[in-house]
């Protein structure tokens, strides 16, 4: 198993965030090839730092060859460049991990 994790400050415009993320960005990612299931998470508590985190999402890949192969197809460079439209609605870009 290979996970891409997606972690989202608070943003500046919390409502235009949820319209954009869940309408757009969400059903774009849905069709990244590979892709064995998503979730995403609503941050309620941080510890042991200066983050506000607000929403971590989960990409779950059979392996970290398949994820790097769904990364790169047509849907995932879509998914990955929509990031700069998400951007009007949040004060700093998300953080992206890769975990096994």
């Amino acid at each position: 198993m290979a996970k891409l994790l997606v972690m989202y400050d608070q943003p500046k415009d919390q409502e235009g965030f949820e319209k954009y993320y869940f309408n757009v960005h969400i059903p774009l990612a849905q069709k990244i090839p590979n892709l064995k299931g998503a979730e995403v998470h609503r941050v309620l508590q941080v510890q042991n730092t200066n983050e506000n985190l607000y929403l971590i999402a989960e990409l779950h890949f059979e392996n970290p060859q398949t994820l790097a192969q769904g990364m790169a197809s047509p849907e995932g460079l879509e998914v990955q460049g929509d990031v700069l439209n998400l951007m009007q609605f949040l004060n700093k870009p998300p953080v992206v991990a890769i975990v096994d």
